[in-house]
């Protein structure tokens, strides 16, 4: 559901900080004691990061650009079409498709955890998972944004929605002017994963 930016408190903001220390301190330690496959877990990452990553939701978001019915059936109900596209799994369970308008710009946060739609966007960024970001992108959002140097008109409304681990968001990013008879394959190209997430807007380089 969409927040209304007023304070909000979790528990679980106490967590330790820097993740991204646990996990690899949590690696180490597994490696020495021979429990995991170093070359295994490159291997896992590669797939997450490359193929079960960015690239899939750039192919439903050029999809959705191209195919006027397409993105009608994904605003109504995402999860069967993208499993269509084979893009389902574990965090992809139940999806919804939020899309960025003239009026209106979304943002997704977990305030909880980092609960992400994985089979779309691959492993969560670190930042995602921060404590900061959970808590500002709800309480401040244009500043998050200005973060990372996204600046909407002073007419354009903020929506943040709150990932869970029942529901999963996607941003349908606007698409950029310009790109009139592009191809898919050419679309796919400019669609990056913070756009997607809403921390981030689709241009077309210079």
């Amino acid at each position: 559901m969409p927040h209304d930016h007023s304070d909000h408190d979790h528990p679980h903001a106490l967590l330790p900080p820097e993740p991204a220390l646990r996990v690899k301190a949590l690696e180490t330690l597994l490696t020495r004691k021979g429990l995991v496959d170093p070359a295994a877990l490159d291997a896992i990452i590669d797939t997450y990061e490359n193929k079960i990553g960015p690239r899939n939701g750039a192919h439903v978001v050029a999809r959705a650009w191209t195919d006027p019915a397409f993105r009608a059936a994904l605003i109504a109900d995402a999860t069967p079409l993208v499993a269509d596209l084979g893009y389902y799994g574990r965090q992809g369970e139940h999806l919804v498709v939020v899309e960025n308008t003239p009026e209106v710009h979304n943002m997704v946060v977990c305030t909880l955890c980092s609960c992400y739609p994985w089979p779309l966007l691959g492993i969560p960024p670190g930042w995602y998972k921060s404590d900061a970001y959970r808590a500002r992108a709800v309480r401040a959002p244009r500043a998050v944004l200005a973060d990372f140097g996204v600046t909407l008109n002073e007419g354009t409304a903020v929506r943040v929605w709150d990932s869970t681990a029942e529901v999963r968001y996607l941003v349908l990013p606007l698409r950029p002017e310009g790109t009139d008879g592009w191809s898919e394959e050419a679309l796919m190209d400019l669609v990056t994963r913070d756009s997607m997430i809403g921390t981030g807007v689709v241009t077309v380089p210079e």
